[in-house]
């Protein structure tokens, strides 16, 4: 089974690093997955998207990477000496790997994060350039702060979790952490969206194809952004529009056939 998941793992990283979709460029962006109740799937330090395989993921340790929340302030070399003892055996799932040198990413903390939330099984971060033309704007948490369009509701939920410049790794994810509690606190569900200023994009999917559609639609809705405000800035929908459109039986199926719940 876990290997059908990093088969997964690697299919979806590849698309999402298709030059032609300018989501990321050389080393930008990670992915990750759920292989078990223990251990995750997580980009290496290094790789490319585009042309990741199956040696391109570490295999780690959600209980180790999920402590590193808890520690006292780790300088650089601590956290990744922690990253490295958090890397498991896939053949058990249990032991530490051995040393082969490769690091799993610097927001491998993030990942775990959330993919500990219920439903929760892909996660894909990328630099869009659309998107990131918004989240490095001065009006970056103005212009994220409505829906634009139904299918935006559809596929990416009622809003996106709006995340403050934090400095990435543990920092950032104890920060995303916080935040995402709000976020369910707020709307009794489970997010599809992370926005972090002057970063990137974050998708979480209970399948692989799943954080594509949300990527693409995250997109999407920030180049309808950008270009609304060629014409006077931008017309949200109403509270009340997003609510009935988020609940309507008819998007709640069309959303079921696409993958999305």
């Amino acid at each position: 089974m876990s290997n059908d998941i990093l088969a997964q793992l690697v299919t979806m990283s590849n698309n999402l690093g298709d030059p032609s979709l300018d989501y990321v460029i050389l080393g930008e962006g990670n992915t990750s997955a759920r292989a078990d109740a223990d251990t995750f799937w997580v980009k290496a330090s290094g790789t490319e998207l585009r042309t990741i395989d199956r040696t391109g993921f570490v295999r780690v340790s959600f209980e180790r990477v999920l402590a590193m929340l808890n520690a006292p302030d780790l300088s650089d070399e601590q956290i990744k000496q922690r990253l490295s003892e958090a890397k498991v055996d896939p053949s058990t799932g249990s032991r530490l790997a051995p040393d082969d040198g490769v690091q799993p990413s610097v927001e491998t903390v993030l990942h775990a994060i959330c993919l500990s939330l219920e439903g929760v099984n892909f996660v894909g971060h990328t630099h869009p350039t659309a998107v990131n033309a918004i989240t490095c704007s001065i009006a970056f948490e103005t212009a994220v702060s409505g829906r634009l369009f139904p299918d935006e509701i559809v596929i990416c939920g009622p809003a996106p979790v709006v995340v403050p410049y934090t400095d990435p790794g543990v920092p950032l994810a104890r920060k995303v952490r916080d935040l995402i509690d709000q976020y369910i606190d707020r709307h009794h569900e489970v997010p599809k969206v992370i926005l972090m200023q002057n970063h990137g994009l974050i998708a979480l999917g209970r399948t692989a194809q799943q954080v594509e559609n949300v990527t693409a639609m995250a997109v999407k809705a920030a180049r309808v952004l950008l270009g609304t405000y060629a014409l006077d800035g931008p017309h949200f929908l109403t509270a009340q529009a997003v609510d009935r459109i988020h609940t309507r039986p008819d998007e709640l199926y069309r959303r079921k056939l696409l993958g999305e719940s």
